[in-house]
């Protein structure tokens, strides 16, 4: 992030986990409603805060390259609109709730669970913090709390909570930014959460590669984007020339679907692959 401004009802989407429906041509048959598992061979992806800006724009990539989804946000409403436009192009299932609650996590898991296995978890969900962007000295220690339950305890909260469910050769992608990386006036509240996710990222990695060499762990940067959220970070201001996030879902694909190593990338340096579910190293 730069410090200037450059830049019942099968509608009903409620706690509970609930099953989409879409065309017999991605459908299972004659499963029924509570039967939510995706057909063996498909694969599964996890994302959090796919209700709106790059976790929605995610969802839609990954849809149209024949990935069911599993998807949750805080706004049932706009979860219920996502999964129903997703739903014309594969299998969802949609879940409202808050990922820094520990029920709603486990509810995640058994949603995984129920899909076989992940084959990939997108930890997009996050918090920006106060708006306008106090400076450390000034930060409210409470809103930093809250700022860093969501930014880093949620996100390993959700890995807890699905561990047993990745599927050999999955991929763990955290959202970070470059804000953790770089020291810019304002943004210390949430660079240093984004900064802590990142190391948390890289321990994970270590651990994996003796425990679960086949996963992979990428702390994705996806750089400015033109989102709510970067909207927040600075109020007022025209931020009509950053791209878009759907600028920025190649790189992402690159990642699921490519063989590329552990670590930490600048998403909109990776390209996906050209073909539907290729690329990917066992």
């Amino acid at each position: 992030m730069p410090p200037r401004a450059r830049r019942g009802d099968p509608s009903r989407v409620t706690q509970q986990t609930e099953r989409a429906d879409y065309p017999r041509t991605h459908a299972e048959g004659d499963m029924t409603a509570n039967e939510t598992g995706a057909q063996a061979g498909e694969r599964t992806a996890l994302i959090t805060g796919a209700t709106r800006g790059l976790g929605l724009a995610l969802a839609r990539a990954l849809a149209a390259r024949g990935w069911n989804l599993i998807i949750d946000g805080r706004d049932a409403n706009r979860l219920r609109a996502a999964r129903n436009e997703l739903a014309a192009a594969t299998h969802v299932a949609a879940i409202a709730g808050d990922v820094t609650d520990p029920a709603h996590r486990r509810a995640l898991a058994v949603l995984a669970r129920g899909h076989s296995g992940l084959d990939a978890v997108i930890n997009n969900a996050g918090a920006l913090g106060p708006s306008p962007l106090p400076r450390l000295l000034d930060y409210p220690l409470d809103a930093l709390a809250d700022v860093y339950r969501t930014n880093v305890i949620a996100p390993l909260g959700v890995l807890q909570a699905v561990q047993e469910e990745l599927k050999p050769g999955a991929r763990i992608v955290n959202v970070t930014s470059d804000a953790a990386v770089n020291a810019y006036p304002g943004w210390g509240g949430y660079g240093s959460s984004k900064a802590a996710l990142e190391q948390l990222s890289a321990v994970l990695a270590a651990e994996l590669a003796a425990a679960r060499p086949d996963v992979r762990v990428y702390w994705a940067d996806p750089g400015d984007m033109r989102t709510d959220m970067h909207q927040a970070a600075f109020p007022g201001e025209d931020i009509s020339d950053r791209p878009l996030p759907e600028a920025r879902t190649a790189g992402f694909v690159a990642l699921l679907e490519g063989g590329l190593p552990s670590g930490r990338y600048e998403v909109a340096a990776l390209a996906a692959p050209e073909a539907v579910g290729g690329g990917r190293a066992p």
